[in-house]
């Protein structure tokens, strides 16, 4: 399929419904919490009736995952996903939009004292990040304890691409592409903390297979890769919206032990494992609509 290409006016037709969503993205990062909530709610269950495609995906993914839920168990977490996602929709605008100083009395951040250990040695640190629904959001907290840059995927929309990159760096010291490998080492090597998400299916020629679930997942080599090049410690962090559906915790567990050991599916067993173990506290908070089983050892079938 061919790249859609955008004109380079910002003001041309074709932005004015980006420049909409633009719009409705800063306004709902003002509106009160449980009006939050119950639109992000709604629109997660409009997704769930809806959005087939997605649907079938996530119901692959937790049936894979979750074998010891029964089918109508698995259904409902199903829903609960979508309908965390679509609090998420509302959790990013507002770390995008807004101070975080505001958040300060709904977040509690633990393990704090390994972070400060891992900066005390001088060689920056790569901080492992996962893609929950509250990643935005949970980054916009994390800026009140501890800078940190992040590596992000850069929008093919330009004008959404400007605005995503603004309000994130407006919560992080650096929003650095994910193709810019010597960016992120150069940011490291200078003793900044970089923010990096290693839990998606970015194919065959930069993963090897490593379990996740007891279901063999391509897992990306570059996490090993930057410790390697970098002498960083690896930083697992866990960050999640608590049951109470207002206030939010974020974690620090020490850095990771023998990281990189030299063997990459030793080494991406390690950081699937930690993935897995921080899902597990709250599976519904998960951006499970991906297809993380995308890619396949050869001669398997598909799983979607």
């Amino acid at each position: 399929m061919a790249k859609k290409t955008f004109p380079k006016h910002l003001w041309h037709p074709t932005y004015w419904p980006t420049w909409a969503m633009i719009a409705g993205l800063r306004i709902s990062a003002f509106l009160p919490w449980t009006v939050k909530l119950w639109l992000g709610r709604a629109l997660g269950e409009f997704g769930y009736r809806f959005i087939k495609r997605r649907r079938h995906i996530t119901e692959t993914n937790v049936r894979l995952c979750f074998p010891e839920l029964s089918e109508s168990e698995q259904q409902a977490l199903v829903r609960r996903i979508f309908h965390a996602n679509g609090i998420g929709v509302f959790e990013t605008a507002t770390g995008w939009c807004r101070d975080p100083e505001h958040l300060r009395h709904r977040v509690t951040f633990k393990g704090t004292e390994h972070m400060e250990r891992a900066k005390a040695q001088g060689k920056g640190v790569l901080i492992i990040g996962i893609h929950f629904s509250t990643l935005d959001l949970g980054g916009a907290l994390h800026s009140l304890f501890f800078d940190a840059d992040v590596v992000y995927r850069p929008h093919n929309n330009p004008l959404f691409e400007s605005f995503m990159t603004n309000a994130r760096n407006h919560i992080f010291g650096q929003a650095i592409d994910r193709h810019d490998l010597r960016g992120v080492v150069r940011r490291i090597k200078s003793g900044h903390a970089v923010w990096y998400s290693p839990d998606q299916d970015f194919g065959r020629s930069v993963s090897v297979f490593a379990p996740f679930f007891g279901i063999n997942a391509a897992t990306i080599k570059l996490t090993a890769k930057i410790a390697r090049m970098t002498g960083a410690p690896v930083m697992p962090l866990m960050f999640h919206r608590n049951d109470d559906n207002r206030t939010y915790t974020l974690e620090y567990l020490p850095a990771l032990d023998n990281f990189p050991s030299g063997d990459d599916v030793a080494d991406a067993t390690q950081v699937n494992e930690f993935i897995e173990q921080a899902i597990r506290r709250h599976p519904e908070q998960y951006l499970w609509l991906h297809r993380r089983f995308k890619t396949r050892p050869r001669g398997e079938a598909s799983l979607y």
